[in-house]
């Protein structure tokens, strides 16, 4: 979203991917379905995520947003909208958003280094296939989730507390042949007590079952749960990786056995990536707290809506899931970084509390940031390439234009929702 945000406001931009494909946790997590359009029967983003989703859903990619219970088997489900699709069809639709812009590319290239003249990154370094490469920019947009860029730069971040490990992650697999219907059909307590057998044999490792339907007969299943282990430690994320695939060979026997539904299943696919929640965050020139989601404190310089739900995953293995009563305003302020002039971070690495990232963590939330980090970038090139300097009411403006800040008071109600 930052890439072909800055460049249709007239940015030459040069996006850095890591993987072979655009689309982040929907496609490299195959994290299949975009939360956070919606907050009961009020659509709060729209802009060029909205776009992009059209966009999926008309080349057959997804059959629309639809009502669903989120953590069904679980004692405290959740109701609220979401858009399944089908990983595939979303990476060619990136494609398309990212050529048509004009912006330059590198896949399956990762930002090894930084350097940095006083209040301002200067540069990056870039480690490709054909060897390590220095590009210059004038602003630069850390959208890795990572806050990998802001850690090379030495900007300051915040960890998890002292004593506290990160919010488990999973691995996401797909499996054909599923009688989809029929798993729907099930009450929500049929599907508990399977959940429960499963966790008592330690077939299933935590009682959520979410499916997203692919077609008429795929699933692709967030069952996985990935406890104590931290992204950034290269040794932790490999056995991630190791346990998520344990997990879902002993989820999908499972499910094949016990599940309604899935007894012609077959194992069609694994995430590329293993699925990560929480890591480093930027410490920004606002910290945007639990209160500020619950509350939907207004700020003077909002640049992006968010609806939550608010999604805490505990050392425990307890969940703690809910919807804000209404929209939450996200300002510029916790994008932007105290000490770097000329650096925006979008995404999950963005200035906030552990539980306020558990409501701005989902991916449409992050697109609607993307655009944002987009508008911020472009615009700074008036005011000396000084992300911090901008006007409130320029990019504001920029993003109304765009569709994507609603005035107050003027969100629309949700369409399209089967």
């Amino acid at each position: 979203m930052a890439t072909v945000s800055a460049a249709r406001q007239g940015a030459r931009v040069l996006v850095v991917e890591t993987s072979g494909c655009f689309g982040g946790a929907g496609t490299t997590s195959m994290v299949a379905q975009w939360l956070g359009f919606y907050n009961g029967e009020t659509c709060a983003v729209g802009g060029l995520p909205m776009e992009f989703a059209e966009r999926v859903i008309a080349r057959g990619g997804s059959n629309g947003f639809e009502n669903y219970v989120l953590a069904e088997a679980t004692v405290r489900p959740l109701h609220l909208k979401r858009l399944p699709f089908n990983p595939e069809i979303v990476k060619l639709v990136a494609d398309e958003l990212v050529l048509e812009s004009g912006a330059s590319a590198l896949v399956h290239a990762r930002i090894c280094g930084a350097s940095r003249d006083d209040d301002r990154v200067t540069g990056v370094q870039i480690e490709t296939s054909g060897g390590r490469l220095n590009v210059g920019a004038s602003c630069f947009i850390d959208a890795t989730g990572d806050a990998v860029v802001a850690r090379h730069a030495g900007a300051p971040l915040a960890d998890v507390q002292a004593g506290r490990h990160r919010m488990g992650m999973s691995l996401v697999f797909r499996l054909s042949h599923v009688d989809v219907a029929r798993f729907r059909a099930l009450s929500r307590q049929e599907k508990r007590a399977i959940a429960l057998e499963g966790m008592a044999t330690g077939e299933l490792f935590w009682d959520v079952l979410s499916v997203s339907p692919v077609g008429t007969s795929d699933a692709i299943c967030l069952m996985s749960h990935l406890d104590g282990l931290d992204n950034l430690d290269p040794n932790d994320l490999t056995r991630a990786e190791f346990i998520g695939r344990y997990q879902v060979s002993r989820i999908a026997s499972f499910l094949k056995r016990r599940m309604p539904g899935f007894a012609a299943c077959e194992l069609a696919g694994i995430a590329s990536h293993v699925g990560v929640r929480e890591s480093v965050r930027l410490v920004g020139d606002y910290l945007l707290t639990e209160q500020d989601v619950v509350g939907a404190t207004p700020f003077e310089d909002a640049v992006a809506l968010g609806c939550g739900p608010l999604d805490v995953h505990e050392e425990d293995g307890k969940l703690r899931l809910f919807m804000p009563a209404q929209p939450f305003e996200i300002p510029a302020r916790s994008m932007t970084c105290i000490s770097v002039r000329n650096l925006v971070v979008t995404g999950r690495a963005i200035s906030a509390t552990r539980e306020a990232n558990g409501a701005i963590r989902h991916q449409a939330t992050a697109m609607a940031l993307g655009q944002a980090a987009g508008h911020l970038a472009a615009h700074a090139g008036a005011y000396g390439w000084d992300v911090r300097a901008l006007p409130h009411g320029t990019v504001q403006k920029s993003l109304t234009a765009a569709g994507a800040l609603p005035s107050r008071g003027h969100l629309p109600p949700a369409t399209a929702v089967s």
